[in-house]
């Protein structure tokens, strides 16, 4: 598949026959001679439905919703007839997201409408309340990913059909971790039950879990990883249209091109792209940091996995045919695998497992409010956070590494907020949702959850971002020092936040030896003191 590949639109004959009336409201749209465009045109002017029916029976169509993380033809594979999408402004206002995610909502959305032709009716108005209120078919819906979707769309009494995108069942978690569901079990029981990687009974190559093998830290003196560039998108005058829409938007970040997939035919090009190209280095370097090289050996498809592109099981088949046939080794292949069979869905269960207080759990009592230059991804003199936040800044992405071990253990270290720190990841990254973020940040990054998580808190001082990563050459501080003026903000935060939270740490079995370590600085207040100048 190449990776200069350009989705083409296909746009379906319509399967029903209706008569609509225009509505002089929704008018505006994208005024260029582009299939797409004309496409998207067509299914706006859809926007007040007069009651469609089978030609044969006369009896009235079930319209299906689709959310803008419903995109992929999974969520229709059942079903033939008319689809609803809704672009609401009022949600976009609200929520106060990255430029990119905002643009990748709303091109996802068009898109799909112009590749589904007759059968899009695409509504753009303030709240889909209003959205709804000019639909005269029953409306259902797939199973929404959030709980205040959920909880809006069983207000209104619309039929909710089962989740998909995901491969695992709510069923198949609780029945796999029991009262106490711990990643590892979950992961194996998966396997097991999916048979991926698996030789009979038994993992292939014999280990489960092929972490270890997964953490060396990047080639030394190099710029970039020297891997194959990711797939990248050709914008078209929909991107045009929805970049000139999103000007009067108050958003997060910068704007740019679009980096990620929006339709299915970018997405398997994507997909594609990664599994030939850029897999067999991705295990190896996995938590590895680059200044000159932010993708690294990543796959960047978490986006189209969330928009619902993409559909796991696709995924994880791609990368162990891979594996099988020799174009890519057994730690690439299961460390990939593990992310989405193992992690993403693991999350995903979590999320609805978990109590309604879970959002605002804080164990440690963090406090701390966001500083604005967080919350807006400025300038740090840390190089590592620095790097890490124009990164976010400038795409709205950044990986697992610098998201958990820069920008988590930064803001575990100096108390900040969880739930706002949540909110902010949320917002700030173009594959943030609600299911998404919640376990990884309030459990995961800041143990706020006080264990259910993860087993201990999840930080370090500069020694390891030294290790796996190039930022320490060039920065101001010193990696090996926690007091003084060179004192390195992690060095000196790693000590300053086992201080400041002994009493709720030391009943944790993991955190004893950090502890005694701590217990033994003799400079402790110096370091503390260092600490406090990086808040």
């Amino acid at each position: 598949m190449s990776g200069t590949a350009r989705a083409q639109t296909k746009t379906e004959s319509a399967t029903v026959k209706v008569k609509v009336r225009k509505d002089p409201t929704f008018t505006r749209t994208v005024n260029a001679p582009d299939a797409r465009a004309q496409a998207f045109r067509s299914a706006l002017c859809q926007t007040r439905m007069r009651g469609r029916r089978d030609l044969d029976t006369g009896k009235a169509l079930v319209m299906r919703w689709l959310f803008a993380d419903q995109l992929g033809p999974h969520f229709l594979a059942d079903y033939d007839g008319p689809v609803l999408l809704i672009e609401s402004q009022a949600a976009l206002r609200r929520h106060h997201v990255h430029r990119a995610k905002a643009h990748l909502i709303l091109s996802g959305l068009r898109h799909l409408a112009a590749e589904l032709g007759d059968r899009a009716v695409y509504i753009k108005t303030d709240t889909y309340r209003e959205a709804l209120q000019r639909v005269e078919e029953p409306v259902h819906v797939v199973h929404p990913t959030s709980r205040p979707a959920l909880q809006f769309v069983q207000s209104l009494g619309l039929e909710v059909l089962p989740a998909r995108g995901f491969v695992t069942s709510a069923e198949q978690f609780a029945d796999w971790t029991g009262e106490r569901p711990l990643l590892e079990t979950f992961y194996r029981a998966a396997r097991r039950a999916t048979g991926v990687l698996m030789d009979g009974g038994e993992p292939v190559g014999g280990r489960w879990n092929l972490d270890a093998d997964n953490r060396e830290p990047p080639p030394r003196k190099a710029r970039t990883l020297g891997v194959p560039a990711p797939w990248w998108p050709n914008e078209d005058v929909v991107d045009e249209q929805v970049r000139a829409d999103l000007e009067s938007v108050p958003t997060l970040g910068r704007d740019g091109p679009r980096r990620f997939a929006v339709t299915r035919d970018e997405a398997l090009a994507a997909l594609g792209v990664f599994i030939e190209q850029r897999l067999p280095d991705f295990g190896r370097y996995e938590d590895a940091m680059l200044t000159g090289d932010p993708w690294m050996a990543h796959s960047l498809l978490s986006v189209p996995l969330n928009l619902g592109l993409l559909d796991p099981p696709e995924v994880i088949e791609a990368a162990e045919i891979a594996y099988r046939n020799g174009r890519a080794p057994l730690n690439a292949a299961e460390g990939f695998i593990r992310q989405i069979l193992g992690w993403r869905e693991y999350m995903w269960h979590l999320y609805w497992w978990l109590p309604s207080d879970y959002p605002t759990r804080n164990y440690l009592d963090a406090r701390n409010p966001l500083p604005e230059w967080f919350e807006q991804m400025e300038s740090s003199p840390a190089r590592c956070l620095d790097v890490t936040l124009r990164e976010v800044r400038e795409t709205g992405w950044a990986h697992h590494i610098q998201r958990l071990m820069i920008l988590g253990s930064w803001a575990l270290q100096r108390g900040y907020d969880p739930a706002q720190l949540n909110d902010w990841f949320r917002r700030a990254f173009v594959d943030g949702y609600d299911w998404v973020m919640l376990g990884n940040v309030i459990g995961m990054s800041q143990y706020a959850d006080g264990g259910i998580v993860a087993t201990k808190p999840y930080t370090s001082g500069g020694a390891y971002i030294k290790k796996m990563s190039d930022y320490c050459s060039d920065c101001q501080f010193r990696p090996d020092r926690r007091t003084g003026e060179l004192a390195c903000p992690f060095t000196a935060g790693y000590w300053d936040f086992l201080a400041r939270n002994e009493q709720a740490l030391r009943g944790n079995h993991r955190m004893g030896r950090p502890l005694a370590s701590m217990r033994r600085l003799a400079d402790l207040p110096e370091a503390r003191q260092a600490a406090a100048r990086f808040q």
